[in-house]
C-alpha cells in the first residue's frame, strides 16, 4: 500500500483538496475580487479571524499528539504558543523601525523605560530567517530540556500535567515584568510590515491566511504520518501501558521526547503565525487558563483523531467569538458546561458523536 493510500482514503483526501481550495482560492476571491458592498464580500476582519482559529486548531493538533496518542496530558502548550509568537513578535518590532511613537530605532516601550540600546538577546531579530530560526528553535529547545529531565524522571499524570502548568505560569510572571525586555505588561504591539508588506493591506492579511491554512495542511500530513507509523503504535502503546512496553525491551524515553518536542515545535510556529495576524503578543497567552483550553478543544474534537482537535478548536473559538461579543459574562460559563457535557455525554467528542450516528444509520 503507497505511503499517499496509508495516509488518507479518497473521502479524505477530497477533504483535504476541498479546504485547500477554500483557502487558496475561495476566501481570497471573495475578500480581493469581490467589492466591500458585494453580499458575498468576506471582510478583513473575518480572514484574520478565520486565520487565527486555524492557528489554534494546529495547536490542538499538537495537543491531540502528545495527549491523544502519547497518553501525556501537558497544560502548559500555551507556553510553547506564545514562544513561537515572541520570536515573531520581536522582529515585527524591529520592522516599525523610526516610525514609532519615539521615532527611535528601539522599540517604544524600550524608549519609555530609558533603555539605551538592545539587549543581547535581540541581536539578528531584524532579520526575518533569524526569526523564524527561532521560532523553531527556542519553543524546540525548550521542550526538549524539560521534557528529557521530566521523561527521564519519569514523571507522568497528573504530576506532569501540573509541573507543565507551572512552567508556564513562572514564564508569564517572567515575561510580565518590565525588565525582562518582552514589553511586560503590554507585551509587543503596534506591527506596521512583514517582509516589506503593510499588514494592514488586505492582500497582506490574506497572504497570512493562506499561508497559515498550508501549515494547517502540512501539520495535519506529517503528524498523520507519525501516528500510522511504527512510531504512532509505540506511542499509542506508552499511552496503553508504558510498563508492559518497557518489559518488552523498548526505552519509551526516546519516543515521548520526540513527540513532546515535535508537538512544542508545531505551537511555536502556528504562534508565529498567530501574531502579524492578530498584531498583537503578551504574557497573556501563557495564563494557566489558555493552556487548559487547549485540552479542551482536543477534549471537544474528539481525542486521538487529529481531525477532532481541528474541528474542537474550530467549534470553541467560533462560539468563543460570538458569545464575548453577544454575551461576554457568560462565555465562561458556557466553557466549562461545555466540558463538563462533553466529559459526560461525548467521551469521543464530536467525531466520536458523528460516527455513533453513521453506524446507526447504516
Amino acid at each position: 500500500m503507497s505511503t499517499i493510500t496509508k495516509l488518507y482514503g479518497v473521502k479524505g483526501w477530497l477533504a483535504l483538496i476541498v479546504f485547500g481550495l477554500a483557502v487558496l482560492v475561495v476566501v481570497p476571491f471573495l475578500n480581493l475580487g469581490l467589492p466591500a458592498s458585494h453580499s458575498m464580500h468576506i471582510s478583513d476582519y473575518t480572514v484574520s479571524l478565520m486565520g487565527k482559529i486555524m492557528c489554534y486548531a494546529v495547536v490542538a493538533l499538537a495537543m491531540d499528539l502528545i495527549w491523544g496518542y502519547a497518553g501525556i496530558l501537558s497544560l502548559g502548550h500555551g507556553l510553547f504558543f506564545a514562544m513561537g509568537g515572541y520570536a515573531m513578535g520581536m522582529y515585527l518590532m524591529r520592522m516599525i523601525g523610526t516610525e514609532g511613537q519615539y521615532h527611535s530605532h528601539l522599540p517604544d516601550f524600550m524608549v519609555f523605560l530609558d533603555w539605551k540600546e538592545l539587549p543581547w538577546y535581540w541581536f539578528g531579530s531584524d532579520h526575518f530567517w533569524f526569526a523564524a530560526l527561532m521560532v523553531v528553535m527556542v519553543p524546540g529547545v525548550l521542550a526538549f530540556v524539560f521534557g528529557y529531565f521530566a521523561f527521564r524522571s519519569r514523571i507522568k499524570g497528573v504530576y506532569f500535567s501540573i509541573i507543565t502548568q507551572a512552567l508556564t505560569f513562572a514564564f508569564m510572571l517572567l515575561f510580565f515584568r518590565n525588565e525582562t525586555g518582552f514589553g511586560g505588561n503590554n507585551g509587543f504591539t503596534d506591527f506596521k510590515r512583514i517582509l516589506g508588506f503593510a499588514l494592514a493591506d488586505s492582500s497582506t492579511k490574506t497572504g497570512l491566511f493562506m499561508a497559515t491554512g498550508l501549515f494547517v495542511i502540512m501539520a495535519l500530513l506529517t503528524s498523520r504520518y507519525i501516528v500510522i507509523s511504527k512510531l504512532g503504535r509505540v506511542l499509542a502503546a506508552i499511552r496503553d501501558h508504558e510498563s508492559r512496553l518497557m518489559f518488552c525491551g523498548y526505552n519509551p524515553l526516546g519516543y515521548k521526547l520526540f513527540v513532546w518536542t515535535f508537538s512544542a515545535i508545531l505551537c511555536g510556529i502556528a504562534g508565529a503565525l498567530y501574531v502579524p495576524q492578530v498584531g498583537i503578543i503578551n504574557p497573556s497567552e501563557m495564563s494557566p487558563a489558555n493552556s487548559i483550553e487547549i485540552a479542551i478543544w482536543a477534549a471537544v474534537g474528539g481525542r486521538g483523531t487529529l481531525i477532532g482537535p481541528l474541528l474542537g478548536a474550530g467549534i470553541v473559538n467560533g462560539a468563543k467569538s460570538w458569545f464575548t461579543v453577544a454575551f461576554p459574562e457568560y462565555w465562561l460559563y458556557f466553557l466549562g458546561l461545555l466540558f463538563v457535557g462533553v466529559t459526560l455525554y461525548m467521551p469521543a467528542g464530536v467525531v466520536g458523536l458523528v460516527q455513533q450516528m453513521k453506524a446507526r444509520f447504516k
